[in-house]
């Protein structure tokens, strides 16, 4: 894919970002109890629509027409080799985990545990750090959140954890995305 087709869809990664957060909050918000699960929701919504709401303005704006300087992007060879590997061991892992194991609340941690590792494989393919960084904190998530549920035999705390700790990484990345976001041009 050349530089170009790359640049003229700068916030698809954004997009995604948010939308996954916004989704990681939302479900995970559950187990927590009311009124937590509720604040979070409504937390959870609105920096959603903040974050999207810059994002608009900075592609229409002409402030954020290029990529982040941090990396490049796109959907080549590499990131299909990541997203494969990602989906295999997503789904794979998943039925063991619920079907075998009878322990279908440790899918978030691992899930948050995948995601993550699926950033770190990214930040290699797009020369991007900053991927590294969020990819750390998500495997982290989930990983902090499958052992405090294996300690405490509360599902609240892996859902918490691994699932609202990891969307709101997921949010705050791509609040540190939009900031770092510079034209190209001027790179």
């Amino acid at each position: 894919m050349n530089d170009n087709a790359v640049r003229s869809r700068p916030g698809t990664g954004l997009i995604i970002g948010i939308v996954f957060g916004l989704v990681f909050v939302i479900v995970n918000s559950g187990p927590l109890g009311s009124p937590a699960s509720t604040v979070l929701r409504i937390a959870g919504v609105a920096v959603a629509a903040v974050l999207l709401f810059v994002l608009q303005a900075r592609v229409r704006g002409g402030t954020g027409v290029g990529l982040p300087r941090d990396g490049g992007g796109g959907f080549t060879r590499g990131y299909w080799i990541v997203v494969a590997i990602e989906v295999v061991a997503l789904f794979g892992c998943l039925m063991l985990i619920d079907g075998v194991f009878g322990h279908g609340e440790f899918g978030v941690a691992w899930v948050a545990v995948v995601v993550g590792l699926h950033f770190v494989g990214l930040g290699v393919v797009w020369h991007a750090p900053s991927l590294h960084v969020l990819g750390g904190v998500l495997t982290g998530l989930g990983i902090l959140g499958a052992v405090l549920g294996l300690a405490t035999g509360s599902a609240a705390w892996i859902a918490g954890v691994a699932g609202v700790g990891s969307g709101a990484a997921l949010l705050a990345g791509t609040a540190y995305a939009l900031w770092a976001w510079r034209d190209i041009s001027t790179a």
